[in-house]
């Protein structure tokens, strides 16, 4: 029973599943995961651990961008396996070095419940330290990205904030999006399911067409 259970908690979870309920301690208080963010989505990241070098560049770079999150109607949600002594105690180094401020909420993920239950931790990797993930939970609760970096190597912000704004955007408008899109892009059209929508697609001259199946507009 106890294998079946570890087993259980270690499956990593996959876009489209509910995402993973849990409370934890943070560094602006105790969180539900299901009460967090109401009606609003969640960029949740972990990094391996806090007074690191590229760790601070990053939730640094989190914190920068802040306004730009808060614009998308998005909440931040960092997590570590440390204290919340050793946040606390991190995120007043950082403001007073560099003048940042982290004012998202980190998890005190010491017991490692939150990284098992999300698969942050991967032993090829490290069995101590999280993996650097990042986890796009739209409103609904449900995992919509998954990214998966190694300890040594950091994200890249707007890439971040590109593949939030296109889930927004596909979501709003029922399209998808071509390589490397970026806002202000043509977004691709959904494929016709039918004969009569074939032809009413090569008839409309309102939109850029490669053939039926491929075809893009301005929003």
């Amino acid at each position: 029973m106890e294998n079946f259970e570890e087993e259980k908690i270690n499956v990593m979870p996959r876009i489209g599943d509910d995402a993973p309920d849990f409370t934890a301690d943070t560094t602006t208080g105790e969180i539900t995961l299901s009460d967090f963010a109401k009606d609003k989505w969640i960029v949740m990241f972990s990094h391996p651990a806090d007074f690191t070098p590229v760790c601070t560049t990053e939730l640094s770079g989190f914190a920068e961008r802040k306004a730009e999150f808060d614009a998308l109607n998005t909440e931040l949600l960092g997590l570590s396996i440390d204290s919340i002594h050793s946040h606390l105690g991190w995120v007043n180094n950082v403001h007073e070095k560099t003048g940042v401020y982290f004012h998202f909420p980190i998890i005190a993920d010491i017991d490692m419940k939150v990284a098992k239950l999300y698969g942050m931790l991967q032993p090829n990797e490290s069995e101590t330290a999280a993996v650097r993930a990042v986890f796009i939970i739209d409103p609904k609760k449900k995992i919509r990205l998954i990214m998966y970096y190694p300890l040594d190597v950091g994200r890249n912000m707007d890439e971040i904030l590109r593949s939030l704004e296109a889930l927004q955007m596909s979501d709003k408008h029922n399209v998808a999006m071509p390589l490397d899109w970026k806002k202000g892009d043509k977004v691709i059209l959904p494929a016709p399911k039918n004969l009569k929508e074939m032809k009413e697609r090569l008839e409309d001259d309102s939109i850029e067409k490669v053939d039926f199946y491929l075809a893009k507009k301005s929003l």
